[in-house]
């Protein structure tokens, strides 16, 4: 009897209660030792491997887990570590992998971005002429570790070469295919030794295959994976892609590989037309990803059960592998936890567990026949369709809105250069005016208070109080400081997606529904899981107060449309622009609210836009543009006065640029210190002719900038800009980092943007 197998692509790292994550920072923070915190992560990372043995996964990964970043991992296993880090060769160690991930006081960590067009942040590795060397194999010890301790045969899974060397850094796009030559004999080294255990799977990912990617990209894959199949042929290679469909079909199925994971959820319907046009290799196995590895809904499992079907009449039973469509690094772990929940929205959910008992419910059916699941197919619709049928999803008013999006307007009443004018007489702001981009730090009692009012332990009028009292607290700070545009702190909220989710219509929050961002940073998306309206003023109170307090302006803080969309989980029986409307459209009422209460000055972050990005060049231009109008149906109703910031953080936004423009804004604020100043390059092939600050210093480090720093990037960037529409700000919100070093940071900050008027003040005629 044929055998259809199920497998796994990776689990998250988090821990059902973020163990993890609590284990990493007791170790950063000195309260464990090295062995007891490699101890705890070992028993972490073998519990996650017997869950899915548990659960019947066939292929179970191994080498997936890790103690920061996977990117971070594959660049130390080949000894790649920045110069600046002294490193002398050999296995790198715990400490220099930690530092290059966070810094030091005397080194900068390494830049940080998304990964493809996913809120996971990877650490960029730095090539820079060094010569790579394997100085451990990653995979071989994680393959010894499961079937040593738990008697599993597993799947090692590895960065795979190209991919790896295009998402680096510190070499030239035509020495990419030199590059790549230096690691294959390494890629070899680690099948080789794989080989000789006795490995029978190995699990290669290149997701850059699912970009648009050259010719000469696809040459280069054709000649590493012949190298590396003539290094270890006994060993079963699935090459695996994810998040789009695969570019250049017919030339991947032919790579001299034995298995090709394709993704069947976000491939736009492409894979599968590829495949029943071109058929497949009858001597490899399709790892079929049909199981959404990125989003949190429950499976149709008659809808999945059908795609299977049309799968199968072109690739037998015994070719084919069940699985995600991706890493299941990007949903939570288990729904069990979600006891609070209303159970038309718990029945609907699937996390990283039930997302496995639909893999290995549907190897199930497609080996015994859909009859043997009859059970489970029936489930899955009646939970699907009774919240679709719920009054979540059928909101008459907000349906109604969206059909008549035509009668919002939907740009500013006056051009910018208008309205600069009328905005430097009415905030008589310096030349180069100093500001931060939201957070203020969210100090451990913060947290303790706001814990101890959700459960009802601090009453609402105690709470806002307290609340009251920070905010007064980090006015006078900035006050003495010397800030030119304060915010309130923020200290009300825990995310700057979820605050907002909270206060809408159509959003549900989970207790455990924990993902990792990057590092140990872990967020809690919300649900948007039916039509978002607006119900009430959100942010008003705590601004108006904070103005009442100072002459400076206060900015009021929001988060974007396109933002709260990319960083929740978005119900999926409805398009993503048609969610993104209802959210700019309550958004708007909120701005509305601010200005009407006197805050000239609003701040609509957009972080996430560039991460929405299509994988596809030919996709990006309807995604930007439905991004553009979102941003200007939330933000254009306000008066030519009224001063529109939005901010935006580490992405390449040079593609993008565009885009940037046709947003509108006032002033927009962009991380560039952890690409030291790479962002730069884009304005100068690029003009931008609106207010802009760039990232002065790297708020994800502890150390605090030294002057020169921050006076390099300034004069660096008023090389491309004009200095009459620079602002000087942190790169990012301080909510992560300790008060003293926020309040050194921000001196030095103020005391950069002081010199530099100094030294070209003279030139300019400044509104004071």
């Amino acid at each position: 009897m044929s055998k259809v197998r199920s497998s796994n692509l990776g689990y998250p790292r988090i821990g059902e209660n973020r163990e993890w994550k609590k284990a990493l920072e007791q170790f950063w923070a000195g309260k464990l030792e090295k062995k007891e915190f490699l101890e705890q992560i070992e028993k972490i990372r073998l519990q996650h491997l017997e869950k899915q043995k548990n659960q019947g996964i066939d292929l179970i990964p191994v080498g997936d887990f890790s103690l920061y970043d996977h990117v971070l991992d594959t660049a130390v296993m080949f000894g790649i570590v920045p110069k600046r880090f002294e490193y002398d060769g050999g296995k790198v160690s715990l400490d220099t992998y930690f530092d290059i991930a966070r810094g030091t006081k005397g080194a900068v960590a390494s830049e940080m971005t998304k990964w493809f067009n996913t809120n996971y942040h990877y650490i960029v590795p730095e090539l820079d002429g060094a010569v790579p060397t394997l100085v451990e194999n990653r995979p071989l010890q994680f393959y010894k570790e499961a079937k040593q301790q738990l008697g599993i045969d597993g799947k090692p899974v590895i960065l795979g070469p190209v991919t790896f060397v295009k998402l680096s850094k510190g070499y030239k796009e035509n020495e990419t295919k030199a590059v790549v030559d230096q690691f294959v004999p390494l890629y070899a080294d680690i099948l080789r030794e794989l080989q000789e255990e006795g490995v029978e799977w190995v699990q290669i990912d290149e997701p850059i295959l699912s970009t648009t990617i050259s010719k000469e990209d696809l040459s280069l894959l054709g000649e590493v994976y012949q190298t590396l199949h003539k290094a270890a042929p006994n060993v079963k290679v699935i090459l695996q892609m994810y998040f789009d469909s695969v570019e250049y079909y017919e030339d991947v199925v032919s790579l001299p590989v034995q298995g090709i994971g394709l993704d069947f959820v976000h491939d736009r319907g492409q894979n599968l037309a590829a495949l029943k046009k071109h058929g497949f290799p009858e001597d490899k196995v399709l790892a079929a990803g049909v199981i959404d590895g990125r989003n949190i809904w429950r499976a149709r499992l008659d809808d999945k059960d059908a795609i299977l079907a049309e799968i199968t009449e072109i690739v037998s039973k015994n070719q084919l592998i069940i699985q995600p469509s991706s890493s299941l690094l990007h949903v939570p772990v288990t729904v069990k936890s979600e006891e609070t929940l209303n159970d038309v929205l718990k029945d609907a959910l699937s996390f990283a567990d039930e997302k496995l008992h639909e893999i290995v419910i549907l190897t199930k059916g497609l080996q015994n026949g859909k009859e043997s699941i009859g059970k489970e197919i029936t489930a899955s619709i009646e939970a699907v369709q009774t919240l679709n049928e719920s009054s979540f999803r059928n909101n008459i008013q907000v349906q109604e809105a969206i059909q008549n999006l035509h009668t919002y307007q939907a740009e500013r009443e006056a051009v910018f250069n208008v309205r600069q004018g009328i905005q430097e007489k009415a905030f008589q702001l310096p030349l180069l005016p100093t500001t931060t981009i939201g957070s203020f730090p969210q100090t451990q009692e913060v947290r303790k208070q706001r814990l101890k009012w959700r459960k009802g332990e601090l009453t609402d009028a105690a709470y806002g109080e307290y609340i009251k009292a920070e905010i007064k607290k980090w006015i006078e700070i900035q006050e003495d400081l010397g800030l030119d545009v304060f915010v309130h702190g923020e200290f009300e909220r825990t995310d700057m997606v979820e605050f907002f989710g909270e206060k809408l219509e159509g959003f549900q929050f989970t207790k455990f529904g924990w993902v990792q961002s990057y590092g140990s940073r872990c967020v809690k998306p919300p649900l948007i899981y039916g039509d978002v309206s607006f119900k009430e003023a959100m942010t008003v109170e705590e601004t108006v107060y904070a103005q009442s307090l100072t002459d400076k302006p206060v900015k009021g803080m929001l988060t974007g449309p396109i933002t709260i969309l990319n960083w929740s989980f978005v119900r999926d029986d409805i398009a993503r622009n048609e969610v993104t409307n209802q959210i700019a459209l309550a958004l708007r009422k909120e701005v509305e609210e601010l200005e009407k209460n006197g805050i000239k000055m609003i701040q609509v972050d957009e972080p996430a836009i560039r991460e929405g990005l299509p994988l596809k060049r030919e996709n990006r231009d309807s995604y930007l543009n439905a991004a553009v109008y979102a941003f200007k149906l939330a933000t254009t109703s306000v008066q030519n006065d009224t001063q529109i910031h939005t901010h935006m953080c580490y992405s390449d936004f040079k593609e993008i640029i565009d885009a940037i423009k046709a947003l509108d804004a006032d002033v927009i604020s962009i991380e560039t210190s952890r690409s030291h100043g790479e962002l730069i390059y884009a304005f100068e092939e690029n003009t931008y002719d609106k207010g802009i600050g760039l990232g002065v210093y790297d708020i994800h480090s502890p150390r605090v900038p030294k002057i020169e720093e921050l006076t390099r990037n300034i004069d660096r960037a008023l090389q491309v800009l004009d200095p009459k529409l620079f602002w000087i700000n942190p790169d990012c919100g301080l909510k992560t980092r300790g008060i003293n070093e926020t309040v050194a940071a921000l001196e030095v900050m103020i005391e950069a943007a002081k010199q530099t008027r100094e030294k070209i003040g003279a030139k300019y005629t400044l509104n004071v």
